[in-house]
């Protein structure tokens, strides 16, 4: 049987040859991530552990030397009736482009302003991420680009470089100010594994990370409610915790000892940042808990943390919503270990740590659940750990 990796690198050229008329020179392909925790450190030098879904972009890839750029996607089709944008290479600023195709055209644009010789290329995209998800469908495309983009023109980059561009990519092209766990998760997540990343200096830990050989399962439960941290909410929250690091002097959150917030929180007067800094602070320390536990082998353990998480970033951070809020709420109450919304929040997906057993009876669960409360049925899919950044074709 033809793997599955392989039949979609094949089609995704198959497609680039029926919009460009020849061959690309590869496909390569990035994930989606699931974070199992820590929330939010990312933008305040804290630790977080992501691991890579089994969904993945795919892009299709040639050179071009003419300074142009061409990019299209399988999830959409504008500017042209064959749906491909026309881009300059050279200069795609910001207002050149929205959507989808500033992500893409973001990752050349960080390349040539860090002095890669990116001289145009042909694109293909397509991806199996769920937009608005909060499962980082946008990372997963920049990191694709990249990786493409740094195989073909050679330019060496480690992973850590890569997702630090295509970091430099969404905040600055596209606008989004997102930590860089999304990229280094899509980057350097490996099969079997959750990554422990120190998002301080980008070193990072592969930890073993296998519920099924424990009897459990992990869920990820898309509530369908579309997110955008590009309208505000997600930039206020991280002004908000740098405000905090102003106010107790501090260069950034991940300053502030654990064993010492109680103090920190007293020097604080807004009411609002007092939340964001308690998030921050007792989130970055739940990773270290969660790293723990896993190293001892311990995966029933880190249930009850991951629900701890999910009450802060409800009740400190205010990130959540009501559909959030309820899968969380089913799947405990049909016997779930732990649970905890995921991503950036308004909206987006929750995840679950469930006994293998239970799964049928969790999920059923929660749909009910929001079927009683008229909500749109949610998608809920195991998160098996997978393979990060790679070439297919």
């Amino acid at each position: 049987m033809t793997d599955p990796g392989a039949r979609a690198a094949e089609a995704a050229a198959a497609r680039f040859r029926e919009l460009y008329g020849t061959a690309p020179e590869g496909v390569w392909a990035a994930p989606g991530r699931v974070n199992l925790i820590g929330e939010y450190t990312d933008v305040n030098d804290g630790s977080v552990m992501p691991l890579a879904l089994p969904h993945t972009a795919l892009a299709a890839v040639a050179r071009r030397t003419d300074g142009r750029l061409r990019v299209h996607s399988a999830q959409a089709a504008d500017a042209s009736p064959a749906g491909v944008v026309h881009l300059d290479a050279a200069a795609p600023g910001p207002a050149a482009c929205m959507g989808w195709a500033a992500y893409p055209a973001g990752v050349v644009w960080a390349l040539r302003a860090a002095g890669h010789p990116v001289t145009g290329a042909d694109v293909h995209v397509t991806s199996t991420v769920p937009t608005g998800a909060g499962l980082s469908s946008s990372a997963a495309l920049e990191v694709a680009t990249a990786l493409a983009l740094d195989g073909l023109y050679g330019l060496g980059l480690s992973r850590p470089a890569l997702a630090a561009l295509a970091q430099r990519a969404e905040n600055a092209f596209v606008g989004v100010p997102c930590g860089v766990m999304d990229q280094m998760a899509s980057a350097c997540c490996t099969e079997g594994h959750v990554l422990h990343l120190d998002t301080r200096d980008l070193t990072c830990r592969q930890v073993p990370f296998d519920p099924a050989a424990h009897g459990l399962a992990l869920l990820v439960v898309d509530t369908r409610v579309r997110h955008a941290l590009g309208d505000g909410a997600y930039a206020e929250r991280r002004a908000g915790c740098e405000a905090g690091a102003r106010a107790l002097g501090v260069r950034s959150l991940r300053e502030v000892a654990h064993a010492r917030l109680p103090e920190a929180l007293e020097r604080l007067g807004d009411p609002v940042v007092r939340g964001y800094v308690r998030h921050v602070v007792t989130d970055d320390h739940r990773v270290g808990r969660v790293a723990a536990l896993l190293d001892a082998g311990d995966l029933r353990g880190v249930g009850p943390v991951l629900t701890e998480g999910h009450a802060s970033l409800r009740d400190d951070l205010r990130v959540s919503c009501p559909e959030l809020d309820l899968a969380v709420s089913a799947s405990l109450a049909a016997g779930a270990l732990g649970a905890r919304m995921t991503g950036g929040g308004f909206g987006g997906s929750a995840v679950v740590l469930a006994e293998a057993g239970a799964v049928e009876e969790t999920a059923a669960a929660v749909r009910a659940a929001f079927a009683a409360e008229g909500y749109r049925a949610p998608r809920i899919f195991p998160a098996a750990p997978s393979a990060g950044a790679r070439r297919l074709l």
